[in-house]
């Protein structure tokens, strides 16, 4: 797929991405879409819906907060929105959670084709994540949280919490019936802002939290 045709997917998103980040777009997408002919990385397979699905709705979140610090990224699967943000803040440093080992070495194929530095792709779930951090004497603390398309969004909140600093970033691409799941199981611990609602969707945004003190 060109440059071309990938900028005129992504115009619904407003997305103003010079020639490198669509390169390195454009680099990952077919990475993406030979590998997932051998891995399950992703239901959907076609290369104009990855683009807008995956990459659209992931970069989205350019337009409304620019990222800074640490990032942490919870399962990542075919790394997004984690690896996707890196594309357009490439200063971040990324830690990208995803047990599946397979999955894993196409996080890392896309890193080291995007000449990425600073991803951390660990095999550990969130639990045994934040488990192992705390035992560490000089744990480090995440500036920013973003997860999308896990199971069981419910659960993320008060493990993930353990990882940020105070008044920390949280980014979850959750539908509204997913997100009211969420806000029952996050009371006291995260405050939420207006979500973010993404083009080309109806039930679908990105929810925007911080840490409470």
């Amino acid at each position: 797929m060109g440059e071309g045709e990938i900028r005129e997917l992504l115009t619904p998103f407003g997305l103003a991405l010079n020639s490198d980040e669509t390169n390195k777009l454009r680099v990952y997408l077919d990475l993406l879409l030979r590998w997932n002919t051998k891995i399950n990385l992703t239901a959907v397979r076609d290369a104009g819906e990855c683009v807008t699905r995956h990459f659209g709705e992931s970069l989205y979140l350019v337009r409304f907060a620019r990222l800074e610090g640490c990032l942490l990224d919870i399962g990542s699967g075919a790394g997004f929105p984690g690896l996707a943000l890196k594309i357009t803040f490439p200063q971040l440093q990324v830690t990208l959670l995803e047990p599946v080992g397979k999955k894993r070495a196409f996080l890392k194929e896309v890193a080291r084709a995007c000449e990425m530095d600073r991803v951390d792709v660990r095999s550990e779930r969130l639990g045994e994540f934040v488990k192992q951090q705390i035992k560490t004497e000089r744990h480090s603390r995440f500036d920013t949280a973003t997860s999308r398309a896990v199971g069981r969004p419910s659960g993320l909140v008060p493990d993930t919490v353990e990882c940020l600093e105070r008044r920390a970033a949280l980014y979850l691409w959750l539908s509204h019936r997913q997100h009211e799941e969420v806000c029952r199981a996050s009371q006291g611990l995260v405050e939420w802002n207006t979500p973010i609602r993404l083009p080309l969707s109806q039930h679908r945004a990105i929810w925007r939290g911080s840490r409470q003190d």
